[in-house]
């Protein structure tokens, strides 16, 4: 399955060109990278677990290798889970898990459950891109909802998601089984 494109506009190149010409300095550490988004494969383990393992210590989440080899099995499986991988040249630099379930009031709805991006990408645009692949994904698979969870003090996810999605006001509470 081929994998989407998200890339430099050339409308910023010349308009980089145009503002360092008029004297200003433009900033390239932060300017955005060519990503490609595409649904991991079984050979991509090597470079998914890193990110994995810096989603879980990010979240503060004691997570075994047995854990980390069950989620992908389930992830490669193409059951329920999905994963999306995005790279930068041969550097896998995000990931996205997602899953779809049903709800009582419609058929199909599509949980964006992880998102990660290594800390030298971020703002880059790899977590937009992964979001909005996933929404393909989810209108793709029929779904009629799209949504995430994160955690209050995680501002800058908050910020780009404030800007993609809205905030419905929900606090999600969960009861120990």
């Amino acid at each position: 399955m081929p994998g989407i494109r998200f890339g430099i506009d050339r409308r910023l190149d010349r308009l980089t060109d145009k503002f360092e010409n008029a004297g200003f300095r433009i900033n390239l550490a932060r300017r955005p990278m060519p990503i490609l988004i595409r649904p991991i494969s079984v050979a991509d383990f090597a470079d998914w677990h890193p990110l994995a393992q810096g989603y879980k210590a990010f979240y503060e989440t004691p997570t075994t290798e047995c854990e980390y080899s069950q989620a992908w099995e389930r992830l490669t499986a193409r059951g329920m889970s999905h994963g999306l991988a995005a790279w930068s040249g041969d550097r896998m630099v995000g990931i996205a898990h997602y899953l779809f379930h049903a709800s009582t009031w419609t058929d199909k709805v599509c949980y964006l459950q992880d998102l990660f991006t290594l800390p030298e990408s971020r703002g880059q645009g790899v977590a937009r891109a992964l979001i909005a692949a996933t929404a393909s994904a989810a209108r793709a698979g029929g779904a009629s909802r799209y949504y995430w969870l994160t955690q209050a003090h995680n501002e800058t996810a908050r910020h780009l998601y404030d800007k993609v999605a809205k905030f419905h006001g929900f606090i999600r509470y969960d009861h120990p089984l």
